[in-house]
């Protein structure tokens, strides 16, 4: 089976990774682009190294109405702008894969909390399935509506999901320490994500508290035997692409790394995407560039755990989760599209 498939906001770094990994799936036809930038230009004129894979021309969004048949839509569009497209592509019975923050909470309450903004379609917010592939597939299988996890929520969640799942961080506080790539703050041209201003620097904040801060800890009450706090600060650091985290909590009983490292297996046992680093050793984000892979080591040093984890911010942060999420709609092998490891160096 083929389905077709467009991209809302494809000239963004997570259109352009979506793309890259999409004109390889064997699965889709892509159909349909928009850019308000380069409107009328073709895409491999943009993106030069999509030369012989793809020549579709970008639309305007504001020709939504004239978008042919299609199957599925991934809108890469900002926070707060999506909500509205992604409202007429469901009520037009098209499936959505959602970039944007617009849909990963479960009441519309705590979008506005986070996101200092009234959600506009509040009556899609409980519909949508969290799309965090590993916990929640059997959601993802069904839905209309996916919202594709922020990228520091999936490092931090799939980090201490085994251990929340069995009680063994319940009424703790999980301080979450995430340092991030610079393709993360975004395409758009702003001061400061300017060479000399990023280059040899690291930036954090905000210290009050991120958006994703509040994903996290819904997604922690979601899994947890009883509920955990999260201290979430994500630093900017001079890399294009990746995230690296580091988990620290208080275990409530003595326990060692062999044991901690079971409970890992077990949870992930089966799933490709999710690589257990040996005992010892610690992740690297030159081995998750550009795969939709996440790599966990852990440790535990005075009685506190560490689990350090690395993942690409535009694969399984984004684009790679996205594509994995679209082949679980459709039944299509998961690893679809996927099926490459890091590069290196």
């Amino acid at each position: 089976m083929t389905i077709t498939v467009s991209i809302l906001g494809a000239t963004g770094y997570t259109g352009a990774e979506l793309l890259r990994l999409l004109v390889s799936h064997p699965e889709v036809e892509i159909s349909w682009l928009t850019s308000e930038k380069f409107a009328g230009q073709r895409i491999d004129e943009v993106f030069p190294n999509l030369v012989g894979f793809c020549d579709l021309r970008c639309e305007s969004i504001s020709k939504l109405g004239e978008l042919p048949s299609i199957d599925l839509a991934f809108s890469c569009l900002p926070h707060g702008t999506s909500m509205h497209f992604v409202g007429i592509l469901v009520d037009n019975d098209i499936r959505v894969v959602d970039f944007s923050a617009d849909f990963r909470f479960r009441r519309a309450d705590n979008y506005t909390r986070w996101y200092g903004r009234e959600h506009e379609r509040p009556d899609l917010v409980s519909e949508a399935a969290y799309g965090l592939t590993e916990l929640y597939r059997k959601n993802i299988t069904k839905a209309r509506l996916v919202a594709n996890p922020g990228c520091f929520a999936t490092g931090a969640v799939l980090g201490v999901a085994p251990l929340s799942t069995e009680g063994l961080l319940s009424g703790t506080t999980v301080v979450v320490d995430a340092k991030g790539g610079m393709s993360g703050v975004g395409r758009a041209p702003v001061l400061g994500a300017h060479f000399v201003e990023v280059n040899e620097a690291i930036s954090a904040g905000p210290l009050e508290g991120h958006g994703q801060k509040g994903e996290i800890e819904q997604e922690l009450r979601n899994i947890a035997v009883e509920p955990s706090k999260a201290v979430f600060i994500p630093h900017t650091v001079p890399v294009s692409r990746g995230i690296f985290t580091t988990i620290y909590a208080d275990f409530p009983r003595r326990l060692y790394i062999p044991e901690v490292l079971e409970y890992y297996r077990e949870f992930y046992r089966g799933e490709r995407f999710i690589r257990l680093c040996p005992e010892g050793t610690v992740p690297d984000v030159k081995n998750t560039r550009y795969s939709n892979f996440i790599d966990i080591g852990i440790g535990i040093q005075d009685g506190k755990v560490i689990i350090c984890i690395a993942l690409d911010n535009l694969g399984k942060g984004a684009s790679g989760q996205a594509v994995q999420n679209m082949n679980v709609m459709f039944g299509f092998d998961e690893g679809e599209g996927l099926k490459h490891g890091g590069m290196f160096p």
